[in-house]
């Protein structure tokens, strides 16, 4: 799941460019030093059947996992992302990380392994993106606060209340486990029409 850079509104355009630039030079450097000494993955684009299956279990909680999550975490800042499922970078594995400061705060990483959704209140349309279908968008109804139970690294089972964005995250995350993505949240025609734009991408080689 992509990150929300919004850029500050100015009295001229330059500075609106300034502070943009900035932002987005900030975000790099913060990338940069999360992402020291870890394997970053590639993300997967939409199209690649994994992105569509559900994933198995984890049932082996060692130190290899561990890493694992921690190269997912910087995986998911290299790409300036505040979620990443384990499909997304090749793996059909049920872990996911979500990190909804981008990493300016180190107790905000979360790493959910076997989640699912136990309980959800209200309702909420925001936009979405997808770091496997980069420019693209498009509004989906979340619950506004969800309670997820999961495993972390460890095996240890613990439950997580979130709102907001990071419950929209948990959403968007779980959805990723069990082969779906957001665009299947939109309707019929938006999604014919980032599926025809996504096509003409590919046969062009941009994709």
């Amino acid at each position: 799941m992509p990150d929300k850079l919004k850029n500050s509104k100015s009295a001229s355009e330059s500075e609106v460019e300034t502070e943009g630039t900035q932002d987005t030079q900030a975000a790099a450097e913060t990338a940069n030093v999360l992402t020291a000494a870890r394997k970053i993955y590639p993300i997967v684009k939409y199209g690649d059947p994994i992105l569509e299956k559900p994933t198995g279990l984890v049932k082996t909680f060692d130190e290899e996992l561990e890493q694992l999550a921690e190269d997912m975490f910087a995986s998911m800042y290299a790409a300036q992302g505040v979620g990443l499922a384990a499909p997304q970078i090749g793996l059909g594995r049920r872990i996911a990380v979500v990190d909804v400061t981008s990493g300016k705060n180190p107790e905000a990483k979360i790493v959910l392994v076997n989640p699912e959704v136990i309980h959800g209140e209200g309702e909420k349309r925001e936009e979405e993106g997808c770091l496997s279908i980069p420019g693209f968008r498009g509004y989906v109804v979340r619950p506004q606060f969800v309670t997820v139970r999961a495993q972390n690294a460890k095996g240890e089972t613990f439950e997580m209340r979130g709102e907001e964005l990071l419950a929209r995250a948990f959403c968007h995350e779980i959805d990723h486990l069990n082969g779906i993505l957001f665009i299947q949240h939109l309707s019929m025609l938006k999604r014919d029409l980032i599926k025809r734009k996504i096509k003409k991408l590919r046969k062009q080689g941009e994709w």
